[in-house]
């Protein structure tokens, strides 16, 4: 399975989400990231990689890249961290609309018995999600990135454990 993770400017969140999920090292599972307004070519932001690296993951050998609408036709699953970021994604890749789910709930609707990603889509109009966006941290401090770094975490760890990759 190929996740695409995607946020603002790539350099927080996204490429947290994709270390984070391939520290879990699944068999399968290829990730990849991208920003909406991507910070092209540059590394993790050092206050979120020092977190992921905190975490067990790696932050090295990483460079923003911007969302592009073949990403999305190369993605099985696509994970954004706010509703807005999704409605972007869709406003570019309209196609990717069954595959495209903010991570929360994405984790939600597996948390609901879904455990494939046409699962998660014919659940999404059944089961009322509560809106959740993932907050960017920019700006904030080392409680701010570990805090957002966890709801990251936390969420990959009910996707993952319940998705069948």
């Amino acid at each position: 399975m190929r996740i695409l993770f995607v946020c603002t400017g790539n350099i927080c969140r996204s490429p947290t989400a994709e270390r984070l999920a391939d520290a879990h090292a699944i068999s399968g599972l290829h990730t990849e990231s991208a920003g909406i307004h991507a910070v092209v070519g540059h590394p993790i932001e050092t206050t979120a990689a020092a977190v992921l690296e905190s975490m067990g993951a790696d932050s090295k050998n990483f460079s923003a890249r911007r969302f592009v609408p073949a990403m999305a036709k190369d993605a099985d699953l696509i994970l954004t961290m706010t509703l807005e970021q999704r409605a972007s994604v869709l406003s570019q890749a309209p196609m990717a609309l069954r595959k495209t789910f903010t991570l929360t709930e994405a984790a939600s609707l597996v948390e609901s018995g879904a455990r494939t990603v046409p699962e998660l889509s014919a659940a999404r109009p059944r089961i009322r999600v509560p809106a959740a966006d993932i907050l960017d941290p920019i700006g904030g401090d080392a409680e701010v990135f570990k805090a957002t770094a966890n709801a990251i975490a936390g969420s990959l760890s009910t996707l993952l454990s319940g998705l069948a990759i």
